[in-house]
């Protein structure tokens, strides 16, 4: 009688044998792009606990936050921004302002949170 080590062993070699060989793939030549390159570049717009506003860490008054923004995207057909802002109540205001100007004229805007407290929910979601 085998050991239990040997079947295991064979166990492994076994499904390393078959992710080998059950592997396919369709070689596909695709096309090149010759369109305008876009930049991945992200812009985030913050808002300090002193409610101060920043484009990508370059302080900007709020009255030339919305024309900033314009400058920034001229070029690009798809623009959009993160917002980043204390989760007080404080900052509210300025995450409807900053959302108020994406509306507008359009923008994506995606909302920055703490990945440290979303992975907290999920282990209290699994807790429960």
């Amino acid at each position: 009688m085998m050991s239990i080590t040997s079947v295991v062993f064979l166990l492994l070699v076994f499904f390393l044998l078959i992710a080998l060989l059950g592997q396919s793939a369709l070689f596909v030549k695709l096309p090149e792009a010759k369109g305008l390159k876009m930049s991945a570049e992200k812009v985030y717009v913050a808002v300090s606990t002193e409610g101060k506003y920043y484009i990508n860490k370059k302080e900007v008054p709020k009255s030339q936050v919305e024309s900033d923004l314009k400058d920034l995207f001229k070029s690009n057909p798809s623009p959009s921004f993160v917002i980043a802002a204390d989760k007080g109540p404080l900052h509210k205001d300025a995450v409807y302002f900053l959302m108020d100007i994406a509306n507008r004229n359009n923008y994506r805007v995606r909302i920055a949170d703490d990945p440290k407290t979303f992975n907290e929910k999920q282990t209290q979601n699994k807790s429960e």
